[in-house]
């Protein structure tokens, strides 16, 4: 029985795995990139986890954990203007970058943001044009990519919870927006 459930689960997500990528595929048929930005992807993952390994909680962000904002950003659909809680940050570089998907060998653009911790070798500091592979995993076909970098933020990374102002559900954990995205509620 246990593995009849596990059998249908399995089932049910393959089944919406394709009918998701079947109507993203096509329509980028004609597009061997896609930005990012432009498409406000929607398969972002989001931890349950407050915590990041690898980086230093921020001594003196401009917000504090638990400070109410509303989102400029507008990373992904129905994030700009939405309500939002700020969940931690920390004292990191944001990254955007250019990378060639592992799944479907696809060229994403822009992808805002990823930190130093995210970078495998997880050097001190990037320079725009680094090629460097991603240890992220907010995107699938992010993991163990080859990417460029092509814009540089200062921190602090914010991890934020925020209701989208489309009316889909609450995002949690949402890594990362950049201080400069961010106004105060």
């Amino acid at each position: 029985m246990k593995r009849l459930v596990q059998f249908l689960c399995t089932a049910v997500v393959m089944l919406i795995l394709v009918v998701g990528c079947s109507s993203t595929s096509s329509q980028n048929k004609n597009s061997s990139s896609h930005s990012h930005s432009s498409e406000k992807m929607e398969m972002h993952k989001h931890s349950n986890s407050k915590k990041v390994s690898g980086l230093k909680k921020a001594k003196h962000p401009k917000y504090a954990i638990g400070t109410k904002v509303k989102l400029s950003a507008d990373h992904m659909e129905g994030m700009k203007g939405a309500a939002a809680t700020i969940v931690n940050a920390y004292d990191s570089k944001l990254y955007a970058v250019n990378y060639k998907s592992t799944t479907d060998k696809k060229v994403v653009k822009d992808h805002k943001w990823v930190t130093n911790d995210e970078i495998e070798g997880n050097r001190k500091e990037y320079k725009k044009g680094d090629k460097v592979t991603l240890s992220a995993d907010h995107m699938p076909g992010m993991k163990n990519s080859s990417a460029t970098i092509v814009e540089i933020r200062r921190g602090p990374a914010y991890i934020v919870n925020y209701q989208p102002t489309n009316g889909d559900k609450k995002v949690t954990n949402h890594k990362w927006v950049a201080e400069d995205e961010i106004e105060k509620r």
